[in-house]
């Protein structure tokens, strides 16, 4: 996960009127999401994914789809 500058932090939360501490939360909670987000989207996508020439692969795909489900219910999205 990248780093956050907190001189970065600290001039847009004073320009909002937050203190540095409340925008770096909802940064760290975005970033959270997006990492859930992606571990989906791959779950999908590895799901979906066939080698040229095989037939089928509806059960890959399926339990893809089902994985991708479960993270998301898991983390809350």
């Amino acid at each position: 996960m990248p780093h956050i500058d907190e001189s970065v932090v600290e001039t847009v939360t004073a320009r909002a009127g937050q203190p540095p501490q409340a925008l770096e939360q909802r940064v760290r909670a975005l970033e959270e999401r997006v990492d859930t987000l992606a571990l989906a989207v791959r779950a999908l996508v590895e799901g979906l994914e066939r080698a040229p020439g095989h037939a089928g692969g509806g059960g890959r795909a399926a339990h893809g789809a089902g994985l991708a489900h479960n993270i998301l219910l898991s983390r809350g999205l």
